[in-house]
Order: C-alpha cells, then sequence, then structure tokens
C-alpha cells in the first residue's frame, strides 16, 4: 500500500487496467443485449435503464457493443505487442550479440522502417492486406517490432560486457545459451515498460484503423467502427460517438499510466 501511495501512476493505471480487463472478460456476460441484434424500433434511442448507452441506428445495444469492443481491442492489441516483442527481441538479441556488419545491417534496417511515420505505415500494409483483424495484427506488428529490436539491441550491448556473462562464455556457453539464459531475462525491466506503453499505443491505432474502415469489419463491434458508424448521427445521438471514444480514451490513459508507474518503480530500483 505504502508503494502505490508513493506512485499514483502505477496505482491509478492498475485501476483502470484491471477494469478494463474485466470488461473485456465479464463485460459480455454483464450486457444480456446481443450486440449484433437489430431492433430498428429503438434506433437512435437514448441511454435508458435497459440500454445505459442508448441504441444506434439499427437499434442495437451500445453498451453490449462497447463491452465486446473492449475484448477486441484488449485482446488485437496484447497479441500485437507479443508478436512484436518477440520478432523484435529476438532481432535485437542477435543482432547485438552477433555485432559487426551483421548488426549494422539489421540496425540499417530498423532505421529505413522508423523513417515511415508508424500510423501510415500501419494503413498502408493494412490497405494492401485488406481488412480483417488477422490483417490488421499483421499491419500492427510491422509497423511495432522495431522499437523493441532496439530497445533490446542496447540492453544487450551493455550487459554483454558485464563479468558473469564473460564467466559463462569462459566456461564454454553458446551465444544462444548466452542470449536465452543470461542478456534475455536481463531485459525484461525495460521492455515490460515498453510494452505497457505499447498496449496503449496499439489500441489507438486498432481503433484508427477500424475507424478507416481497415480494421475490425461490421457488424463485430469495435470502437473504431462505433466512432466511423456515430459520426453522421454527432448531432441528434451524441451517444453513439461518445461511449466509444470514452472507453478509447481511458483504455490509452490506463497504460500510459501504467507504463509511467512501472518505469517510476524500475528506476527507484
Amino acid at each position: 500500500m505504502t508503494a502505490l501511495r508513493r506512485n499514483p501512476s502505477l496505482a491509478a493505471g492498475g485501476v483502470i487496467v484491471l477494469a478494463l480487463v474485466a470488461a473485456a472478460l465479464f463485460g459480455p456476460s454483464v450486457a444480456h443485449n446481443n450486440p449484433l441484434a437489430i431492433d430498428l424500433t429503438r434506433a437512435l434511442a437514448g441511454p435508458s435503464r435497459a440500454h445505459p448507452f442508448g441504441c444506434d441506428a439499427l437499434g442495437r445495444d451500445v453498451f453490449a457493443r462497447v463491452m465486446w469492443g473492449a475484448r477486441l481491442s484488449l485482446g488485437i492489441s496484447v497479441s500485437v505487442v507479443v508478436l512484436s516483442l518477440a520478432a523484435g527481441g529476438l532481432i535485437g538479441g542477435c543482432a547485438a550479440l552477433a555485432g559487426g556488419r551483421i548488426d549494422n545491417l539489421v540496425m540499417r534496417v530498423v532505421d529505413i522502417v522508423l523513417a515511415f511515420p508508424g500510423i501510415l505505415l500501419a494503413i498502408a500494409l493494412a490497405a494492401i492486406l485488406g481488412p480483417g483483424l488477422v490483417d490488421l495484427a499483421i499491419a500492427l506488428t510491422a509497423m511495432g517490432w522495431t522499437g523493441y529490436a532496439r530497445l533490446v539491441r542496447g540492453e544487450v550491448l551493455s550487459l554483454r560486457e558485464r563479468e558473469y556473462v564473460h564467466a559463462a562464455a569462459a566456461l564454454g556457453a553458446r551465444p544462444r545459451r548466452l542470449l536465452f539464459r543470461h542478456l534475455l531475462p536481463a531485459v525484461a525491466g525495460p521492455v515490460a515498460v515498453q510494452a505497457t506503453f505499447g498496449i496503449g499505443g496499439i489500441i489507438g491505432a486498432e481503433a484508427a484503423l477500424s475507424f478507416l474502415g481497415l480494421g475490425a469489419m461490421p457488424p463485430t463491434p469495435s470502437w473504431g467502427n462505433m466512432l466511423d458508424a456515430g459520426r453522421e448521427f454527432l448531432l441528434v445521438a451524441p451517444h453513439l460517438t461518445t461511449a466509444p471514444g470514452i472507453a478509447i480514451g481511458l483504455a490509452i490513459l490506463g497504460f500510459n499510466l501504467l507504463g509511467d508507474g512501472l518505469a517510476a518503480l524500475a528506476g527507484r530500483r
């Protein structure tokens, strides 16, 4: 409790993230209405006891759709971060351990990818691959692996000069064992901080691509396509964009606060 009081970002971010996880896991069960059920008699109905967030243009329950959208956004973002971390961490770690030309070649590729704005690269890849959740995950992973590659490479370059690494090498440890047994576990702290920020960024990127029609396709509930569907009714039914917009903002805020808290915690250690 004392640590949480000294680190309000960690406490606030943890509460928001736990609420998001709970919404993703249990929200669809709490929202008894079917998010895909169409009832034109309730079209654009405002918030009520039966429909806390109102109904959309097809009479679908917005609360149920926001809850299902939480599951999709969290699932996509965690999957993309795991894939990006696995690919980028392995590439960056191997490049740092190999050194020389291999390291230079890998980092030049990373620099080329980073020369393009991340969201524009994701939009271009999503447009080429086409809409859909799998293609969306591929596009976002192609955008996100470079940051982990640079982070892991920098940490491994520092750690490989430590005495325990030299001792392990002198005892006959092969490069693969050095990397997976001694080096990569030691970068878990900085990687966890970046991954936390990364989840928030991917939630925003997924919402942006779905808003543009390059992510989850209707009728699949997604915060991004809910914003897109509700923008033409902004004046007559503002609840259509308010609910998913607040959900996106809170999710990004929660993971950013959690990342700040973890960074501060790691810094004190």
